[in-house]
C-alpha cells in the first residue's frame, strides 16, 4: 500500500490534487467523506483542474472540467453536463488507514485506465 495523503490535509468541501510516481489524482472530501478519482476528463483525458487544487465549481458542489466545463458528481464521479454527460470519472479504490488515505502498490505502477 502506498500513502496518497493524510485526511487531514484534505480540508472539507473543497479538493486536493494529489502526485504519486507520476500519477495524478484529485481527492475530495464532503460530508467528512473521502472520494478519489483519477485527474483526468473522460471526455479528452485533460486534467480537471484550472489552477493548483481548483477542482470544484463555484458552489463547491461538483467536480468541474477545466478544459470543456464538465461537471461531475462528488460522490460518484458522474458527468451531469458537458460532453461527456453520462460518462463517469475513474475512481480510485482507497482505504484509510491511522488518518491515511492509502492505495494499491499495484495501481500506481500500471498505465492509468481510460
Amino acid at each position: 500500500m502506498i500513502c496518497v495523503a493524510n485526511v487531514d490535509d484534505i480540508i472539507e468541501d473543497c479538493a486536493k490534487g494529489l502526485e504519486v510516481n507520476n500519477f495524478y489524482l484529485i481527492a475530495v472530501k464532503k460530508d467528512s467523506q473521502v472520494y478519489l478519482y483519477w485527474n483526468r476528463c473522460p471526455h479528452l483525458g485533460t486534467p480537471l483542474e484550472w489552477e493548483e487544487d481548483r477542482f470544484l465549481d463555484n458552489a463547491g458542489e461538483l467536480i468541474q472540467c477545466s478544459t470543456h466545463g464538465a461537471l461531475f458528481r462528488i460522490e460518484t464521479g458522474q458527468c451531469v453536463a458537458g460532453p461527456c454527460q453520462g460518462q463517469y470519472l475513474q475512481s480510485v479504490p482507497f482505504t484509510i488507514v491511522d488518518g491515511l488515505v492509502m492505495v494499491e502498490d499495484h495501481l500506481l505502477r500500471a498505465p492509468q485506465p481510460l
